[in-house]
């Protein structure tokens, strides 16, 4: 089966209602099969690791994403969702492996990190050139921080 993507900008506050003190971060909310990612991952307190932070950090991104460097430390896993503050991965961060063979991208094995807990969503499978350009529109779509 193939999953449809898409990007939207979000904040948190589009889904909950926000703690004193707590940063209503915008974000690229990613949409599979018309759901939002973000609120499917919510109750782990993370946002989507796309779309916001430095120039630099979106880039690298995006480049783990589309699969063009591997992660420093976690090979063919990558952050899906980081601290919402800082999005650095000591906080915490839920991971996914994503691998590509032909033209289809595969989502599996989800995982929050530190201990490696298993999160039940997935697999989720996407056509590549979709893929690619959902990828790619989340650059800046919360400027940059």
């Amino acid at each position: 089966m193939i999953n449809t993507i898409e990007a939207k900008p979000a904040r948190r506050s589009d889904y909950h209602s926000l703690e004193e003190g707590q940063k209503n971060i915008k974000f690229a909310d990613l949409i599979i099969d018309g759901r939002s990612l973000y609120q499917r991952l919510m109750k782990h307190d993370m946002v989507p690791s796309l779309g916001w932070m430095s120039t630099e950090c979106q880039r690298e991104m995006i480049d783990y994403f589309l699969l063009r460097k591997p992660h420093d430390t976690m090979g063919c896993r990558y952050p899906l969702m980081v601290c919402s503050w800082c999005g650095d991965e000591e906080c915490g961060f839920i991971s996914v492996r994503i691998d590509k063979v032909n033209d289809i991208v595969s989502w599996s094995d989800f995982r929050l990190e530190h201990g490696m807990t298993k999160i039940n969503i997935g697999p989720f499978h996407f056509e590549w050139d979709r893929y690619e350009k959902v990828i790619n529109s989340t650059f800046g779509v919360a400027g940059i921080q």
